[in-house]
């Protein structure tokens, strides 16, 4: 009977990892995204700008460890290498110079799209029963959120 309870518990439980290997993908494209904008913006706002996207890429690289190791706590692995993770991620890449109001709108696109990717491992994590991944995923959204609020009210003249 065990065993059967454990062949029921693992498919949503790869299915979650696989949605996490998600968020991670995401997560490595919008951090690289993020220090390229950090590097390359110009103009009127480039102080705030550059220390906003500093402040971002940082805070990416030690979610991408958290999201990482809570996918090998679930007994799976992390995707690794950045082929993998650019077409995981599926975002558009830029190249320098773009406006800075481009900068913030391509960043912005990103950080929902990583949004809805983190909703999708949020609820199955639910599904799933595993409140760790689900509050880890909470948090991630959180964070996101506001990440589009302030870069949306910078586009707002």
């Amino acid at each position: 009977m065990k065993r059967n309870v454990a062949n029921k518990n693992a498919a949503p439980r790869e299915a979650l990892a696989a949605s996490l290997n998600q968020v991670l993908a995401d997560s490595y494209a919008l951090m690289a995204l993020t220090h390229a904008a950090h590097w390359n913006v110009e103009g009127p706002g480039f102080f705030a700008l550059h220390t906003a996207f500093q402040t971002q890429y940082e805070e990416l690289f030690a979610a991408i460890d958290e999201i990482a190791e809570r996918i090998r706590a679930l007994g799976a692995y992390a995707m690794s290498g950045l082929t993998a993770f650019a077409k995981a991620a599926g975002m558009e890449e830029f190249a320098a110079p773009l406006a800075q109001e481009e900068y913030v709108r391509r960043l912005l696109q990103a950080n929902q799209k990583l949004i809805a990717d983190a909703e999708k491992a949020r609820d199955l994590a639910g599904e799933a029963n595993d409140m760790e991944s689900q509050d880890l995923m909470i948090q991630r959204i959180t964070l996101h959120q506001k990440t589009v609020w302030m870069l949306q009210s910078f586009l707002k003249s």
